[in-house]
């Protein structure tokens, strides 16, 4: 019944992190005369285009799971080199992308992962000076009995000043570095009535339900701070601060991620398309604030997973570029053929998994089987 409220902020979402992210291609290849044929937001039959004088064809089309810019010379979204690149004039080499050198097709395909990031910066930016930064003092406002920092021997009062001798500023801090950490021991540095104390303290691992009926194994120190607070910050602090955050939270996803691979965290944290649309509406719900830092973080993530080496991704692209520095001449195309294959096959066995695991959580499998047992 409220699929729309869903729905529509999904969209919003998706469209405007694919915008800008193909905005850093299109953006970087203008500026070293590469010609843009199509910038698509969206795959497969275009529902609405037109022509700017520069002769590139804008269009939305009917799958909005992506989006690409087609450069001349190219023979797919891709970037797949045509068949006529060979065959070129000097006038069509002088706008071809495959006929720019090495640097300057680095910097045309990372510029859409650093524009995603920029984005990140500019949104949390702005959050940052109208509404302010999570900025709870690290305090410790109760400690729960027996839970683990009750046995380390942390007390109400108490002030955290740093975590395995990281400083320590804000109570968020802490619960990130709890998160990303799990169950491994860790010392706390605390200030105790203006004397410094160190407690080995080790985080008990639960599993707990989340807004959206998720199970997920979480990990708790057991300590509440004194309550939620935001502080808005001057427009060059929040710059800043803004530049961390994204910093941090890049530096946590991938963090994550090597736990999954390692096999010491779970892969439940792994969603798809339908969680993200699920997660849309519910921070669309919660005020706009809510849903412009949402989008941040989708943008960091964004960004990141079109930064992996693999084949057809951003950081595939940047990959064959660094070998063909080292070999001194592009790679044969038949083995470009084969990456690229190989590539595709990676990114659609991981949509479908991720699209399996929101099915999972979401409870439309054990829907599905509760209706044919």
């Amino acid at each position: 019944m409220n699929i729309f409220e869903y729905l529509l902020p999904f969209l919003l979402v998706l469209s405007v992190l694919i915008f800008f992210h193909e905005l850093g291609h299109f953006w970087v290849a203008r500026r070293c005369g590469v010609k843009v044929e199509v910038f698509s937001i969206g795959f497969g039959r275009e529902i609405v285009g037109w022509n700017d004088r520069h002769g590139t064809r804008w269009k939305i089309s009917w799958l909005p799971l992506g989006g690409y810019v087609k450069m001349y010379g190219d023979a797919d979204p891709a970037s797949t080199p045509g068949a006529e690149i060979s065959h070129m004039d000097a006038a069509e080499r002088s706008v071809s992308f495959h006929h720019k050198t090495l640097l300057q097709r680095s910097a045309i395909v990372a510029a859409g992962p650093v524009a995603n990031f920029l984005l990140a910066i500019v949104l949390l930016a702005g959050a940052f000076a109208t509404v302010g930064q999570p900025f709870t003092p690290a305090l410790v406002g109760g400690v729960l009995p027996g839970s683990a920092a009750e046995r380390a021997g942390v007390q109400a009062g108490d002030r955290v000043t740093a975590i395995d001798g990281k400083r320590i500023e804000r109570f968020e801090e802490i619960q990130r570095f709890v998160q990303l950490n799990l169950e491994r021991p860790t010392v706390l540095t605390i200030d105790r009535d203006g004397r410094s104390l160190d407690l080995p303290i080790t985080p008990a691992v639960i599993e707990e339900t989340n807004r959206l009926g998720q199970v997920t194994r979480v990990a708790r120190l057991g300590i509440r701070g004194q309550g939620m607070s935001f502080k808005a910050h001057d427009p060059l602090t929040a710059v800043w601060r803004a530049a961390g955050e994204t910093w941090t939270q890049a530096a946590g996803t991938l963090k994550a991620l090597g736990q999954m691979i390692v096999g010491t965290r779970g892969t439940e944290d792994l969603g798809g398309p339908i969680r993200i649309a699920q997660m849309s509406g519910e921070m669309a719900q919660g005020g706009i604030a809510n849903l412009i830092v949402f989008m941040a973080i989708l943008s960091i993530n964004l960004g990141l997973i079109n930064l992996f080496p693999v084949p057809m991704l951003d950081g595939g692209h940047l990959v064959l570029y660094a070998l063909e520095a080292v070999r001194g001449r592009p790679l044969p195309p038949r083995a470009v053929e084969y990456g690229f294959r190989i590539g595709f096959g990676l990114v659609i066995s991981l949509m479908v998994f991720a699209t399996w695991n929101d099915l999972v959580h979401t409870g439309v499998v054990r829907f599905l089987m509760g209706l044919v047992s």
